[in-house]
């Protein structure tokens, strides 16, 4: 049944949780810890695939609610799949459209990292925006962003769009709830969540068998309980010990909207329950100070589209901090973006040619700061993995973060 998949542990930290390890997929193996940049729509925007393979990426993750909505997941069946259809021959991962139920519903968009201590309601959504989502126990009803049609989402539906899909790496449709969401509705969603992540076993048997000339997509389990650690924990240990159909999840990913403050607890919590044979990805986390916080309490794999989003806008990431590239201080800076980086964009071009870019307006500045935000997120987690190997991970984070601040100002989160 799991043919082509597997996770082997190769190194264990002395301290915590942290561990090296490798995911074999059908499409080639993942060195763990390890950052997975985020292709949406089956392309990291502005920039290649062969890019992405050349910057160091292992694996790319695409968006399973906007691959259905556009091109279709019966064309990506057609072409061979994922990795086929954007020229991609390594592992790939879908999300499940879980997320979109958070950011559809209630129009606070990708915002994952919120403050705990604020206000409680069921019934919170964004200034000036339409609820477009709607959730019942058998799934979610939605209206499209793109042309206002109505479609619906279950666990066999999502499990459906996900194996035609066709990425090595799948994850069960779950609730994704905000921080504001009160306590009896958390423990509501969590509910909804192990129903649905059943029903996903149930379906995934069944595509599986009725696929069985297609490679094995891997199936993880998604653990939700917002803040709270009783919740976490009993996610943590209903998912970790779930089978049926005689299957049980291949891995688990850790979802929801977390308090930044609380990130390490929350992870450990969960980490620390689920089955330590499996792997763990953490869904939605990129920025640097978060990815030391994961890697410390057990994270294998995390996505984001952070790196991407925030290079449009001009800022790039250094080992000293990050700023904006646009800022009239670097109009005569003729040095590359970060002296310590190895990529493309810094070996080839300085802060002024990109300055100049971005205030022209021109499409390459995205590509140029683009391909540099990559390289600088996964090679840093590449440097973790080479730490922890030789036991030196807790001086390399005091080094790194006792350097690293935001110097355009920006918030930490």
């Amino acid at each position: 049944m799991t043919s082509g998949f597997k996770y082997e542990i190769k190194h264990a930290s002395e301290k915590g949780l942290a561990r090296v390890g490798t995911i074999t997929t059908p499409h080639g193996e993942i060195q763990t810890p390890a950052f997975i940049p985020v292709g949406t729509k089956a392309t990291v925007k502005s920039v290649l695939p062969g890019a992405m393979k050349d910057l160091g990426s292992q694996a790319l993750l695409a968006n399973a609610y906007h691959l259905y909505l556009q091109p279709g997941p019966d064309v990506l069946d057609e072409a061979g799949g994922l990795g086929s259809f954007m020229n991609w021959s390594g592992p790939t991962f879908t999300d499940s459209g879980g997320f979109q139920v958070l950011s559809l519903g209630v129009g606070f968009k990708k915002v994952l990292a919120m403050d705990a201590q604020t206000f409680r309601s069921d019934q919170v959504i964004a200034g000036n925006k339409e609820r477009l989502a709607h959730v019942d126990d058998e799934g979610v009803t939605f209206k499209s962003h793109l042309d206002g049609s109505m479609h619906r989402f279950s666990a066999e539906i999502s499990m459906q769009i996900q194996h035609k899909i066709g990425a090595d790496i799948m994850f069960a449709f779950d609730e994704c709830t905000t921080l504001h969401n009160t306590r009896p509705y958390q423990e509501l969603a969590m509910e909804r969540t192990h129903n649905w992540a059943i029903r996903c076993l149930d379906e995934h048997k069944r595509l599986t068998e009725a696929r069985s000339g297609k490679p094995y997509q891997a199936l993880f389990g998604v653990i939700q309980g917002a803040q709270y650690e009783d919740l976490r924990k009993e996610a943590a240990a209903d998912l970790g010990s779930m089978s049926s159909s005689g299957i049980s999840f291949d891995g688990f990913g850790i979802g929801g909207a977390l308090d930044k403050d609380s990130l390490g607890t929350i992870v450990n919590w969960v980490n620390s329950t689920l089955p330590q044979e499996k792997p763990k990805h953490l869904l939605g986390i990129g920025a640097p100070e978060d990815l030391f916080v994961g890697v410390e309490n057990g994270v294998d794999t995390f996505d984001c589209v952070l790196a991407s989003r925030i290079a449009r806008t001009s800022a790039v990431y250094t080992m000293t901090g990050r700023f904006n590239v646009s800022n009239a201080g670097f109009v005569r800076d003729f040095t590359p973006i970060d002296e310590e980086c190895d990529c493309y964009t810094c070996a080839n071009y300085t802060r002024a040619y990109l300055c100049h870019l971005f205030r022209g307006k021109e499409m390459l500045a995205a590509t140029l700061a683009t391909i540099h935000n990559e390289r600088f997120i996964v090679r840093l987690v590449d440097q973790m993995r080479q730490h922890l190997i030789d036991g030196t991970f807790y001086e390399f984070k005091a080094d790194f973060l006792g350097r690293y601040k935001h110097r355009s100002g920006q918030a930490s989160n």
